[in-house]
C-alpha cells in the first residue's frame, strides 16, 4: 500500500485532535473529488515499518484524540489487508485513542453485505473502528456547512453502537 500524506494535528477531519492517514488508491473515483491524484493506487510513498511508527509516535501525545483514515480508499482490499495489522498495533497502544475512517462505501450494502469491497479482513477492520464517515462524495449534493463531509449524502456513523445493536447509529455533529 502507498499513501499521499499524514497529517500531524488535524482538526478537519474528526473530532478533536487528530493524526490522519491518506492512502492511496480509490476506485469510486467521484466527480469533483477533493484528492484526486490519490485514485492511483502507485501515488505517493510506501507504507512501511517506518511509516508505521512515525504514526504511532505522533499519536503519543495526549492532545491527540485519534487516528483518521482517509484517502483514496482505506476499504480498498488490498488498503484493508495493510491496514488491520497496523490497526491493531493502535488499538494495542492506545486503546484511550478513536479511529475515524472516511470510505466511500455505504455501510449496510458494500461493506456488511457482498460486494467487491469486502475481503477476508473487512469485518475485523470495522470492529477496530469507532466512526465511520460512509457514502461516495456527490457533487450535486455539496454542502461546505456540514460537519466532517462534503456531501449531505454522506452519513457519520457511530459504527461501535452500529455493530453492537445491529442497527445503523448516525451521529449528528452538525
Amino acid at each position: 500500500m502507498n499513501y499521499g500524506e499524514i497529517k500531524n494535528c488535524d482538526i478537519a477531519d474528526g473530532l478533536g485532535v487528530r493524526v490522519s492517514l491518506f492512502v492511496s488508491g480509490c476506485r469510486h473515483c467521484c466527480k469533483g473529488c477533493f484528492n484526486e491524484m490519490t485514485w492511483d493506487f502507485s501515488y505517493g510513498q510506501p507504507f512501511t515499518s517506518a511509516t508505521e511508527q512515525l504514526l504511532l509516535d505522533m499519536l503519543t501525545p495526549d492532545y491527540i484524540d485519534g487516528l483518521t483514515l482517509l484517502g483514496g480508499e482505506p476499504m480498498e482490499p488490498e488498503n484493508q489487508q495493510v491496514l488491520v495489522p497496523f490497526l491493531h498495533k493502535v488499538r494495542e497502544q492506545f486503546p484511550g485513542k478513536n479511529i475515524w475512517c472516511y470510505t466511500g462505501c455505504v455501510l449496510e450494502t458494500q461493506l456488511l453485505g457482498e460486494s467487491k469491497w469486502r475481503c477476508e479482513v473487512t469485518d475485523e477492520m470495522l470492529s477496530m473502528i469507532d466512526v465511520l464517515v460512509d457514502g461516495e462524495f456527490v457533487l450535486a449534493r455539496r454542502n461546505i456547512s456540514l460537519a466532517f463531509r462534503g456531501s449531505d449524502n454522506q452519513r457519520i456513523i457511530d459504527l461501535k453502537k452500529t455493530l453492537e445493536c445491529g442497527e445503523t447509529v448516525v451521529m449528528d455533529l452538525d
